[in-house]
């Protein structure tokens, strides 16, 4: 996998943040404004959307203009309003007779335990992210959604590390790309899936290493679960294939498998976990194809978030436990 690639790869993709680097938090827009067959997976127990009915099968809508994540839990889905205007003022979105109307999907993560619980994302802020939107590489690490993010939440805030953004993409052939950009909140830890260490975590008291959340979850059998607020890992995954809107949907399912190689544990009652998915039409493709590096490209996306955080509020972030801090 090409390291400098990212979402912006695929052709007909732009992405852009705003940031809030005092409050501790921000939205990512995910921009396809010519339209892409979009499709959604939603898994865990704690979701927090906006447009997603509309992705599944069956329904009206086949293409989405742009694709929101946000901080500040469901008060960040007010950003989606900020990017329906935009969208609206450059005459995009589905032909309704009397007026054109953007299709924003998006998705929301918690954050309000890390920063300023009363910054949220807003629909100016949502604005602003679209007006900074390029095709260039994505920046990572403490922007846009993932600016208050944070990993390993079994114990608390306090001994959370942090999470973040990152983004990856792939080349297939001579034509085909398939790239994912993902906001990291979960509430497992994020392990390595290429040496099973575990990269950001839940922290021992001592904050030299991570105590590994499986074995905590494991003493608290038959205690009850941890009074804990949501946490969920949110993202796209963007290819210039041409599929269909069920094929759309089958990428976005195939792609939590990235979740669930990075995340230990993923799909928990406190995470939303809800992956996007959207085709620009452009390249014959096979769907398994597409769905099979659509889940590659979450892993790597996950593992370049945290990799690229930087601690904040607190908050240790993976460099500082490989440099010793």
């Amino acid at each position: 996998m090409d390291v400098q690639l990212t979402i912006t790869a695929v052709p007909g993709i732009r992405v852009g943040h705003a940031t809030d680097l005092e409050g501790l938090t921000g939205c990512t827009v995910v921009l396809c404004e010519a339209g892409a067959v979009g499709g959604v997976d939603q898994r865990g127990g704690a979701p927090g959307t906006r447009e997603t009915d509309l992705l599944r099968p069956l329904h009206l809508v086949e293409k989405v203009h742009a694709v929101f994540l946000a901080g500040g839990s469901a008060f960040g889905l007010a950003a989606g309003d900020g990017v329906m205007r935009y969208l609206a003022e450059k005459g995009v979105g589905f032909d309704a007779g009397v007026a054109r109307v953007p299709i924003v999907p998006g998705a929301i993560l918690f954050d309000l335990d890390l920063g300023d619980p009363e910054a949220r994302p807003n629909a100016e802020m949502g604005y602003a992210a679209c007006l900074k939107a390029t095709d260039k590489t994505v920046v990572e690490g403490n922007v846009g959604a993932g600016t208050g993010a944070s990993v390993g939440r079994i114990l608390g805030a306090a001994q959370a590390m942090k999470g973040g953004l990152g983004s990856a993409a792939v080349r297939l052939g001579d034509d085909l790309v398939v790239g994912a950009v993902m906001a990291v909140n979960g509430f497992g830890d994020v392990v390595d899936p290429a040496t099973g260490e575990i990269a950001a975590g839940a922290l021992r008291p001592d904050g030299k290493g991570p105590v590994d959340t499986l074995r905590v979850m494991a003493q608290m059998a038959g205690s009850g679960s941890p009074a804990l607020a949501s946490s969920t890992v949110i993202g796209v995954v963007a290819s210039n294939a041409r599929l269909t809107k069920e094929e759309a949907n089958k990428v976005a399912q195939m792609a939590q498998d990235g979740i669930a190689r990075t995340m230990r544990p993923a799909h928990t009652m406190y995470d939303g976990d809800t992956i996007f998915a959207l085709a620009t039409e452009g390249v014959a493709a096979d769907v398994n194809v597409v769905g099979a590096y659509a889940a590659e490209v979450v892993a790597e996306s996950v593992m370049r978030a945290v990799r690229a955080a930087e601690s904040a509020g607190g908050v240790r972030a993976h460099g500082d436990l490989r440099a010793g801090v």
